[in-house]
């Protein structure tokens, strides 16, 4: 049995997004539970350089759809960059989910060859789909995704590699 380009882009997505919120809602919960503001996590940061954690999350959402709709030969659907709350980021997220499950599987026909064109600042890059899923697309959500949880991890939230690999999915 061979793999879909669908099967390879979107569980994987949905799965990450899933793990995302569960991270966050227990970034939440930390917060909650010893007073901290929610703004000081969701600003937080691993190096000064570096995006804080608002920013990674929506950099996995937007890695996730972005891919979905380029390998499913759809618009890319544009969500501003406006969150501030932990429920907001939330919604986001869910607001991915729901659009990656939404994708007809049958669009997703001949993508692993379709030509991808991405702009990353002034660079524009040209992927055949199956180069781009897995050498850009991936990788990318993952590293966000990653980073995200070494932000909480660094911040006091009690998480462990365990919570990253399941989500909370037992």
């Amino acid at each position: 049995m061979s793999l879909s380009m669908y099967q390879a882009a979107v569980p994987p997505f949905v799965r990450a997004l899933a793990t995302l919120k569960y991270l966050l809602a227990k970034g939440e919960a930390h917060c909650t539970a010893r007073g901290v503001d929610p703004a000081t996590l969701l600003g937080a940061r691993l190096a000064l350089d570096m995006l804080p954690l608002t920013r990674q999350l929506q950099m996995v959402s937007d890695s996730a759809k972005g891919a979905g709709a380029r390998l499913a030969a759809v618009a890319v659907p544009s969500f501003p960059d406006t969150e501030t709350s932990f429920a907001e980021l939330q919604a986001r997220l869910d607001k991915t989910i729901d659009f990656l499950k939404g994708l007809d599987e049958a669009a997703f026909a001949g993508a692993a060859e379709r030509e991808v064109k991405l702009k990353t600042g002034a660079s524009e890059h040209v992927f055949t789909g199956l180069d781009y899923l897995q050498g850009f697309a991936l990788p990318n959500a993952f590293f966000h995704l990653v980073t995200a949880y070494n932000i909480l991890r660094h911040n006091g939230v009690e998480i462990g590699k365990m919570d990253y690999l399941t989500g909370g999915r037992a």
